[in-house]
């Protein structure tokens, strides 16, 4: 196999691995942050309790982020070192103060919460997690203003064949880091709710601590509702900044091989990518146009104009991704977006109703949904990197430009084994922890077991 492909590949298994953890990282913080200011409010030692269980988690969850996040660093100087000569003093900028600002602060202030408890004043301690789950979205902006640079370049000079900052506030200050980082931190927060909502009902219909999971349960009902309502407005924000920074992803996306003014959106479509051209589809009229304008009538440009275009302006090659990939991976996050919501919307009129604790099959529906969220970042994940291809850096490298030039597929293949196998591995003994801790449930100084 050629060792671009190679090199993408491991890249993307690493990533998307490391990218099952983040937005847990993220949004479960918040969630046990916002447990603990209750403990400190009403002294009800139920918050407390809470904080703890869903500590317990988060801490296994945060070590897998961080083990295999350090892997991540190590691709850029043993496979993409191109790369890492060409945009080094752009992209180590928010890397290095992401160490310093974020992940040093989040693990110091992690390690006193975990040990302070009955240690340190109430308040004080609660304190610490609210810093950690600062921290911790610090680190998610210092990584995205290094994305969002790949994505739509900004600041800089293109100096001896390197791009050079010139700008650092305009750097951190692009329109598209501000997209990606509420549409990210929203997901996080879709996605810690979910979680909750799963354990919570399987500890309910155990009828294990019955009050402190009913109480979990409500709470990240509404944590689902907001974030749910938020990623599909972030959603439909950064879907009109795709289309005016890199309308052939939007393209893509949408396998719209021609350009339409209106423009369908595509529900189905039988793609062949050699033909350039649908062979079957079926869309809904005006919908792409009105999702991009705002307004029935806007000319949504489509792949075979913006390659021709991107010749003219790079030069002879294929400028167009994986058209099939792209088409159905964003439509498996929609499809794990609207299920969400419906099962959200099921187990708000059970509440209401007040036979949602009692529904074993909502309570069931509630734990089979966890993976969605799971799904449905893996696929965004997906579109928002594969969708600029063939560009490392849109307009300015290409992935095959930037891959490390001694490399053989024999070592490429070796660690892509190796980490497969360690990941696999690790995945195994969290899902093992982590199961353990939620069988334990509390340790009860407010509940029974």
């Amino acid at each position: 196999m050629d060792i671009v492909i190679l090199s993408r590949l491991q890249f993307a298994i690493t990533t998307l691995y490391h990218f099952l953890f983040i937005p847990l990282t993220l949004g479960l913080a918040f969630f046990i942050a916002v447990l603990e200011t209750m403990y400190v409010k009403t002294d009800n030692v139920k918050y407390k309790e809470m904080a703890k269980f869903w500590g317990k988690l988060f801490l296994v969850n945060f070590s897998m982020g961080v083990v295999t996040g350090i892997v991540q660093e190590f691709h850029f100087g043993m496979n993409w070192s191109e790369y890492s000569r060409f945009m080094g003093d752009i992209f180590g900028a928010p890397l290095a103060l992401e160490a310093l600002t974020a992940f040093f602060l989040e693990s110091t202030f992690l390690g006193i919460w975990i040990f302070g408890w009955d240690k340190l004043g109430k308040k004080l301690h609660a304190a610490c997690i609210w810093i950690v789950a600062l921290a911790s979205n610090l680190s998610g902006f210092w990584i995205l203003v290094a994305n969002s640079f790949m994505q739509h370049p900004v600041g800089y000079v293109i100096n001896n064949g390197r791009a050079e900052m010139v700008d650092f506030i305009a750097l951190i200050t692009n329109s598209y880091v501000v997209g990606q980082f509420l549409h990210n931190f929203l997901a996080s927060i879709v996605t810690t709710a979910f979680f909750v909502l799963a354990i919570s009902a399987y500890k309910v219909y155990q009828k294990a601590n019955t009050n402190e999971f009913t109480l979990s349960l409500k709470m990240s009902l509404v944590l689902a509702t907001v974030g749910l309502l938020g990623v599909m407005g972030t959603g439909h924000l950064q879907a009109q900044q795709v289309a005016a920074m890199q309308p052939m992803k939007l393209a893509a996306v949408e396998a719209l091989w021609e350009t339409k003014n209106p423009a369908p959106f595509g529900i189905y479509a039988k793609i062949d990518e050699t033909k350039q051209e649908n062979d079957h589809e079926i869309s809904v009229p005006y919908l792409l146009t009105a999702l991009v304008y705002n307004d029935l009538k806007g000319e949504v440009k489509g792949i075979k104009e913006l390659q021709a275009r991107a010749v003219e302006q790079h030069g002879a090659g294929h400028y167009i991704p994986d058209v099939t990939g792209l088409f159905w991976s964003f439509r498996i996050m929609i499809v794990s977006g609207l299920i969400m919501a419906g099962v959200v919307f099921i187990s708000l009129i059970g509440w209401f109703r007040k036979t949602l604790f009692e529904s074993k099959w909502i309570l069931k529906l509630l734990i089979l949904v966890l993976p969605l969220p799971y799904l449905a970042n893996s696929t965004g994940w997906y579109v928002t990197e594969a969708g600029r291809q063939p560009w490392i850096v849109v307009g300015l490298q290409k992935v095959s430009s930037a891959v490390s030039p001694n490399l053989t597929p024999l070592e490429v293949n070796i660690t892509l084994i190796g980490f497969t196998l360690i990941y696999a591995i690790l995945a195994v003994v969290a899902v093992k922890v982590g199961f353990k801790f939620v069988k334990k449930g509390l340790t009860s100084e407010g509940g029974a077991n």
